[in-house]
């Protein structure tokens, strides 16, 4: 019930009613990709993504970032793409949580100016 309740009024917990309503009437599938985003696209051209989880664009792959954005019309196959050992795997962005990347202070650095709250 919950599930539903959040489906129909909020759109950052995976689809909203409209979504899966519009994806079921108009919407063919095309396919799933590793992280389990499914992709569909209408008879008009539409092209949409159902995410798994927290909606995240950055989520998207290679493969599929070029056919939602009309780069390509082909779907390229992850074994296709050559991967090089320098490239990493997807990291969700952690702004404001506790694992957010901080810089550390040097508190030995000469300051060029004199703070006022000291």
């Amino acid at each position: 019930m919950l599930t539903l309740f959040k489906q129909i009024f909020t759109w950052w917990n995976h689809q909203t009613l409209g979504t899966r309503l519009y994806t079921f009437f108009k919407g063919k599938f095309v396919g799933k990709d590793e992280n389990g985003n499914k992709y569909y696209e209408s008879k008009n051209g539409r092209r949409w993504v159902i995410y798994n989880g927290e909606v995240d664009s950055t989520k998207i792959p290679n493969e599929w970032f070029s056919w939602i954005h009309f780069i390509k019309n082909k779907i390229e196959k992850a074994q296709d793409q050559k991967k090089f050992f320098w490239q990493k795997s997807h990291k969700p962005n952690l702004t404001g949580t506790d694992k957010a990347y901080h810089p550390k202070k040097n508190e030995n650095e000469n300051k060029k100016y004199k703070s006022w709250k000291e």
